[in-house]
């Protein structure tokens, strides 16, 4: 999954193009054109920091799936004191000083579209050792 900077949403990608990468929303279905220039990050590579080690996302996720019991979490929109609140109780160790409540907004916002679009295998397995399996079979 990637997330590009300037676009709500995650994004799942398609192929390469000739000008970047060919992504599909998760929101809508949408295909688009990431551009060269685009900001594009894999949430592979997304970090969340706590007091000790820095947690990958997907890590952070896996705690939500077991804290929510598989469900979606509370909406990314509730009022700042819930966020932080289910934050703080998913991930007590989180940085209060690094993290900030526009990251904890994403993290909800993104681990719902993940758990609606039914894409709950948080591992950190990368697209291409994916594709190299997929191919495979």
């Amino acid at each position: 999954m990637l997330a590009i900077s300037g676009q709500p949403g995650l994004y799942r990608f398609i192929a390469r193009s000739t000008h970047g990468v060919i992504v599909e929303s998760l929101i809508d279905g949408k295909r688009m054109n990431a551009t060269g220039s685009a900001r594009v990050s894999a949430l592979s590579e997304i970090a969340v920091f706590t007091e000790g080690e820095d947690l990958p996302l997907a890590k952070v996720f896996e705690k939500m799936f077991a804290y929510t019991e598989g469900k979606p979490a509370l909406d990314h929109k509730a009022p700042q004191n819930q966020i932080k609140e289910f934050i703080a109780a998913v991930l007590p160790d989180y940085d209060r000083d690094r993290v900030h409540f526009s990251d904890m907004k994403k993290m909800v916002a993104w681990y719902n579209l993940l758990v609606g679009a039914g894409l709950t295998d948080f591992s950190l397995e990368e697209p291409e050792e994916q594709a190299a399996e997929e191919s495979a079979e």
